[in-house]
């Protein structure tokens, strides 16, 4: 047990050190961005409009807003990060070295049973990916000895054995072994290297032979931008597995909006009501504050036992994920409103009903709008989740049955697919708060 944690330790350890590079790299290229943005900014005429006018800004949440150059700047860098990373061809520079394509070779040296030493060639085809019709190098023949030439075809960032004991003359005679690459000593579980890659002696003699692998990172953990590209437009074309791109899309974002929707419908007023009355509070608080913590995907086992596998099952997960959120924003909501505001309703004759309506809701409708901002991602989050449940249409589907064909392109585009979307109503949702709750922030 002492040794699991231990190791958990040290994992955790290297994961925050390769996060931290991540984020240094990209704070180091949002630095360099800023400061190119400053120097154009004082070419151009002082800014206009009231947040210019404040003389203290520092702290004042309503003086702070997006500035859409850095937001452009943040999606460029993000996609020439990963056009390095991935040895795209989009970007016209090379900064980290790609994986080895083509061919090579290397020469080994064998001792036979009679201790004679031989020197043999084997040249070797590295295919890149998705290369079909690709074949090993034909052999040249120039070995004279009992050790004979040998070819291999071997894949981009992959390994194959070479047993060139079966290929010598006396090769399978005991006494018989390679003792060197290109010139080179080795022995078994020893690695020797050559121009392109690298050899490694396993136990049992056989050759390994692992071409460079290069620094980018390899398309089955992470697809260049324009193999994502390219398959997001065969998908729109042809769909997958018989079902279209905006099919599966329509179905995804359907079920959301009804388990949201529901979510709103029954969290809202259990909210008010727990905001509002005591005797609800400590009923539902228990309930409230148990399932709260509980994620959506805890819960899949039994909405299948409960609901089966149709739709119902779906939509009731998304609906759970939503109505604790709600229900939370809406409490908060109510228990936020400035108590002088009610005394203030109360002293010009406001009825319970007026105040509800008047006053309590009104001033509820930020936190309700806030709470529903972070349910619609939540749901999003979900229903990938929820189509786990033996879904035929839908993103998540689509994401989850071409992960087991490792399509990381398919999962990169339905991934991206289900970020726009849900940024898209949360910036219509934004919308809509600030047509509808103009009064947020002002008291």
């Amino acid at each position: 047990m002492l040794g699991e944690i231990i190791d958990l330790i040290f994992t955790t350890f290297w994961m925050i050190l390769g996060i931290a590079a991540i984020f240094a790299i990209y704070l180091i290229v949002s630095g360099l961005c800023n400061f190119a943005y400053s120097i154009y900014s004082r070419t151009k005429d002082a800014a206009t409009g009231f947040g210019s006018l404040k003389t203290v800004t520092f702290g004042d949440e309503s003086s702070v807003t997006a500035n859409r150059v850095a937001s452009i700047a943040a999606v460029i860098t993000i996609f020439v990060l990963w056009g390095i990373a991935t040895g795209s061809k989009l970007i016209p520079f090379t900064i980290l070295p790609p994986p080895f394509v083509g061919e090579t070779s290397f020469t080994y040296t064998a001792t036979n049973a009679a201790g004679e030493t031989a020197d043999a060639q084997v040249f070797v085809y590295v295919a890149a990916q998705g290369e079909e019709g690709a074949a090993a190098p034909e052999i040249t023949n120039s070995a004279t000895g009992f050790a004979k030439d040998d070819s291999l075809l071997v894949s981009e960032r992959r390994t194959k054995i070479i047993r060139a004991q079966n290929n010598d003359d006396g090769g399978k005679e005991e006494g018989y072994r390679v003792t060197a690459i290109n010139g080179n000593p080795i022995a078994p579980t020893e690695i020797a290297t050559f121009a392109d890659g690298e050899v490694l002696m396993t136990s049992k003699g056989s050759l390994q032979v692992r071409p460079r692998t290069g620094l980018t990172m390899e398309a089955l953990y992470l697809p260049p931008p324009e193999q994502v590209w390219n398959r997001f437009l065969n998908l729109a074309a042809e769909g997958y597995q018989g079902v279209g791109l905006g099919e599966n899309l329509f179905w995804s974002l359907i079920r959301v909006v009804l388990g949201f929707a529901l979510g709103c419908l029954f969290g809202i007023p259990l909210g008010f009501a727990m905001g509002l009355s005591s005797w609800f509070r400590g009923w539902f608080d228990p309930i409230v504050e148990f399932m709260r913590p509980v994620p959506p995907l805890a819960l899949i086992p039994l909405i299948i036992i409960w609901f089966g596998i149709g739709e119902q099952g779906k939509i009731s997960l998304l609906f759970l994920a939503a109505l604790w959120i709600m229900t939370i924003a809406a409490r908060a909501g109510v228990s936020g409103v400035n108590i002088s505001k009610v005394h203030a309703a109360y002293s010009l004759g406001a009825t319970k009903t007026q105040l509800l309506m008047k006053v309590i809701l009104p001033n509820s409708l930020p936190e309700i709008f806030t709470g529903a901002r972070v349910a619609m991602g939540v749901c999003w989050g979900t229903v990938v989740a929820a189509e786990l449940v033996a879904a035929e249409k839908g993103a998540g589907k689509m994401i989850i049955a071409a992960s087991k064909f490792q399509l990381t392109d398919i999962v990169i585009v339905g991934i991206i697919l289900i970020g726009v979307i849900g940024y898209g109503i949360d910036v219509l949702m934004r919308i809509a708060e600030d047509k509808l709750v103009p009064w947020k922030g002002r008291g």
